[in-house]
C-alpha cells in the first residue's frame, strides 16, 4: 500500500506538472505564431491599401497559413463612424473580438493579443493598430485542435498514472514479500518451538549473508535451549528415580513404626504422625515429578475409554474424598441434562487424578470445593460436542494476572502466603494441565459466579489425536 500510494502521488504530481507545463508552452507558442502571422497579414493589408486596392479586395486576398482556422477584420474610423470589413462571415466582429482587446488596440493604439473561449471554442485574438487609415486590424484564430491535443495528453498522463500506480503496488508487494519472507519463516519456527516442537530449525538461505547469520544464531540458540530443557528433564527424572529407593525404605520403616505406635509415648506418637505426613507428602511429590518427566520425555501412555461423563465425575469425586481429610465437606455434583446421551473418550486414571488434584487444590486454598458442574461445551474442530467439568470453591479467587500462570510447575502465586499453603507442592495444577493436554482437551481458571475460583476442563466428545499439539494447549478463558 505504501508503494502504491507513493507511486500514485508521484504519478499525479509528475502528470500535473507535465500537463500544465506542456499546456503553457503550447499556448505560448501558438500565441507567438498567431501574432507573427497577424503582423504579416497587417503588413500585406497596409501595402495593398497604399497601392490603391480597396479594403474589401485586400481582405479577400489575405491568405494566412491557418486560413481555415482564422478570421480577419479591419475597423476604419471614417467620417460617418466606424466601418467594419471582414474576410469571413462565420463570426461577427462584435462576438468574435473581446471588448477589452478592442479598447486597448483602438483606444491606446497598442498591439495586443488575448486568449479566451467563445461559443465553447478556445480562440486567440490579435489586434494591431493601423494609423494610416485611423483604424485597426484584428485576426481571430481558432485553437480547437490545441484543446484536442491537450485532452489526448491528459488522457495519456492519466493512463500512465494508473499504470504507474499498479506497477508500484506490484513492486511493493514483491519487495515487501521478499523482505518479510525470512521474518515470516522465523515467526513460524518460533511459534512451533513455543508449542513444544524443539527439533524445528530455520533453513539456511543461500546467497543472503545477513539472513545466514540470523539463521545460524537462531538455530544455535534453539540448540542450547533444547539441550538445557532435556538436561533439566533428565535431571528431574534421575533425581525422582534415585529418591524412590530411599523413600521405599522410609515408607517400610514407617509402617513398622506405625504398627508399634501404641507402645510410644504421647510426644513419640505426635512425632510419628508428623513423620508419616511428611513421608507421604514426599512420596506424592516424587510421584508427581516422575509423572511430569514421563510426559516431557514423550513416554506417557494414554488409554482412552468411552464413558458416561456424569457417572465418571461422580465416581472421581467420591474416590478423591476417600483420601482427603474427613472434615472437608463433599461438594454437590450438578450434571446438566444437556450431557445426557453424550459419551466421553478419556483415560479414566488420568481423569480421576485431574479431579482429585482440583478438589485438593480447592481444599488447600479455597476452603473446599462448593460445586462440581458437568455441562455441554462447544464442537471443537468438527468433532462431537465436548464436555466441560468445572470445580468451584468459595475462596478469595485468583487475580487475572495469575489465571494463566497458575498451571506452571511450582508456581503458587499469592496462595503461597495463605494458611495451609505449606502442604502444597506446586505441581498439582501443572499435572492437571498435562493430563488434560494428553487427552486432547484444555483447562483454564476464572472467577466463579458467586465469587471464588473456578477451574474448568473441556474434553472432546470423541477420541482426539494425541499427537496434535494444538488440541492440547493450555489457555485461559
Amino acid at each position: 500500500m505504501t508503494f502504491a500510494l507513493g507511486a500514485l502521488v508521484l504519478s499525479v504530481s509528475m502528470g500535473a506538472i507535465s500537463f500544465f507545463t506542456t499546456r503553457h508552452y503550447l499556448v505560448i507558442d501558438r500565441e507567438h505564431t498567431a501574432i507573427h502571422e497577424a503582423a504579416l497579414n497587417r503588413t500585406y493589408v497596409v501595402q495593398h491599401v497604399a497601392a490603391g486596392t480597396t479594403i474589401d479586395q485586400t481582405l479577400t486576398t489575405v491568405t494566412p497559413h491557418s486560413a481555415p482556422h482564422s478570421s480577419s477584420f479591419l475597423e476604419e474610423q471614417g467620417k460617418h463612424g466606424v466601418v467594419w470589413y471582414e474576410r469571413t462571415f462565420r463570426v461577427t466582429p462584435q462576438t468574435a473580438i473581446p471588448a477589452s482587446l478592442r479598447a486597448m488596440v483602438i483606444g491606446r493604439h497598442t498591439a495586443a493579443s488575448q486568449t479566451y473561449v467563445s461559443q465553447g471554442d478556445p480562440r486567440i485574438a490579435v489586434g494591431l493598430p493601423l494609423p494610416s487609415i485611423h483604424g485597426a486590424y484584428f485576426e481571430v484564430f481558432t485553437i480547437a485542435d490545441l484543446g484536442h491535443t491537450l485532452r489526448v495528453l491528459a488522457l495519456a498522463l492519466f493512463a500512465a498514472g494508473v499504470v504507474t500506480t499498479v506497477l508500484g503496488a506490484a513492486l511493493g508487494r514483491w519487495a515487501s514479500g521478499r523482505s518479510l519472507r525470512p521474518l515470516t519463516g522465523v515467526s513460524r519456527v518460533a511459534v512451533a518451538i513455543a508449542g513444544g516442537e524443539l527439533d524445528t530449525r530455520l533453513v539456511s538461505a543461500a546467497g543472503d549473508p545477513d539472513l545466514a547469520a540470523l539463521t545460524s544464531s537462531f538455530n544455535r540458540m534453539v540448540d542450547q535451549l533444547q539441550e538445557r530443557i532435556e538436561r533439566e528433564a533428565r535431571f528431574t527424572s534421575d533425581v525422582s528415580h534415585e529418591l524412590r529407593s530411599p523413600l521405599t525404605t522410609l515408607a517400610a520403616s514407617l509402617e513398622v513404626l506405625e504398627a508399634q505406635a501404641g507402645s510410644l509415648s504421647g510426644p513419640g506418637r505426635r512425632a510419628l504422625e508428623l513423620l508419616s505426613a511428611d513421608v507421604r507428602r514426599f512420596q506424592r511429590m516424587v510421584g508427581d515429578l516422575l509423572e511430569i518427566s514421563r510426559s516431557d520425555s514423550g513416554s506417557a501412555e494414554v488409554s482412552l475409554e468411552e464413558v458416561d461423563p456424569g457417572e465418571l465425575v461422580r465416581h472421581a469425586v467420591a474416590a478423591a474424598y476417600r483420601v482427603l481429610p474427613a472434615d472437608i465437606p463433599v461438594p454437590r455434583v450438578e450434571v446438566d441434562p444437556g450431557v445426557n446421551g453424550t459419551h466421553l473418550w478419556v483415560d479414566k486414571r488420568r481423569f480421576e487424578r485431574v479431579i482429585s488434584n482440583l478438589l485438593e487444590n480447592a481444599s488447600l486454598y479455597g476452603g473446599g470445593a462448593t460445586a462440581v458442574r458437568v455441562a455441554p461445551g462447544g464442537e471443537p474442530d468438527g468433532r462431537a460436542p465436548s464436555i466441560r467439568v468445572s470445580v468451584e470453591d468459595a475462596g478469595p479467587g485468583l487475580p487475572p494476572s495469575e489465571r494463566a500462570r497458575i498451571f506452571e510447575r511450582f508456581y503458587r502465586g499469592h496462595a503461597a502466603f495463605q494458611r495451609g499453603a505449606g502442604t502444597g507442592t506446586g505441581l498439582g495444577l501443572a499435572l492437571v494441565a498435562e493430563h488434560v493436554r494428553l487427552q486432547g482437551g484444555k483447562v483454564w481458571a476464572d472467577e466463579a459466579d458467586g465469587g471464588g475460583a473456578r477451574f474448568t476442563i473441556e474434553l472432546p466428545g470423541q477420541p482426539a489425536d494425541t499427537d496434535d499439539e494444538p488440541a492440547g494447549q493450555v489457555g485461559s478463558a
